[in-house]
């Protein structure tokens, strides 16, 4: 986890392909911003804020009345946040481990964490913390996917990682929190979950932005590395070679996108 998250690089690849090949025009950044249902001068905590892509996209539209505080687990990917965001001065920028928040009771309206709890060890304390720091009448926003997303990539990681099971790769990266079964995981700490989904598809026209996606994954990342590197090389030239040809007899490669978010308030 923390070679994946140590700098910007492998998630940048991962919202590469969803930025150039999602079919919902609407665009999954500004999407969430409109679920936020704020008042004036609301106190809004982001928990995994990564590289602040949710802020910046939405900076035009964020309301003047706001605070807003950016944490991240990682310096690395903090500091790319507060590159991207720093200069505005409309933000506040902390390292903070989502198990433990350095804030009191109470300290904000809202908080976000956008695709991070399935990340999170001891995912229960973690979402004890949100409550705690939620006002009265506070919400916490909360991004994750569910079993059929990107069930289509399994097997391109299979050509990498033969020995990679079945059960897919979003559901080895975040069945541990998932549309699924994230409300259960709620409950106990909110008096009211509600589910949104958010209808989307990859129809994906280049091999390469495929290939950087299934290796910026760290099941992939973990059994490569104990491969010679010629054996990398040829992994990674079969798996090009499969996917251009399938895009060049078909015209692209059709991936699910199964991804919403909870809305738990206390």
């Amino acid at each position: 986890m923390d070679n994946q998250y140590r700098d910007a690089s492998n998630l940048n690849a991962r919202i590469a392909l969803h930025t150039r090949f999602s079919t919902n025009e609407h665009g999954w950044v500004r999407w969430l911003f409109n679920q936020l249902s704020l008042p004036p001068g609301a106190r809004v905590l982001e928990i995994g804020c990564g590289t602040g892509k949710l802020w910046a996209e939405n900076l035009h539209r964020l309301p003047e009345s706001w605070s807003v505080t950016l944490t991240d687990a990682s310096p690395g990917m903090l500091r790319e946040a507060e590159g991207n965001l720093g200069g505005t001065g409309r933000f506040r920028f902390q390292v903070a481990d989502a198990r433990e928040l350095p804030f009191e009771d109470g300290t904000f309206d809202a908080v976000i964490a956008n695709h991070v709890l399935h990340h999170v060890s001891e995912r229960r304390r973690a979402i004890s913390e949100t409550a705690r720091v939620l006002a009265d009448n506070g919400a916490l926003y909360t991004a994750t996917g569910g079993r059929r997303h990107m069930r289509e990539m399994n097997r391109m990681v299979q050509i990498l990682d033969p020995a990679h099971p079945d059960d897919g790769l979003a559901e080895r990266s975040i069945g541990g929190f998932s549309l699924d079964n994230g409300a259960d995981q709620l409950s106990p700490h909110f008096l009211d979950v509600s589910l949104r989904r958010y209808e989307d598809a990859l129809v994906v026209t280049e091999a390469q932005p495929l290939v950087d996606y299934v290796l910026s994954a760290m099941t992939v990342q973990e059994a490569i590395a104990r491969l010679p590197e010629t054996e990398i090389q040829t992994r990674v030239s079969r798996l090009t070679e499969v996917l251009e040809r399938e895009i060049s007899d078909r015209g692209a490669i059709h991936i699910t996108k199964d991804t919403g978010l909870f809305v738990a308030r206390n």
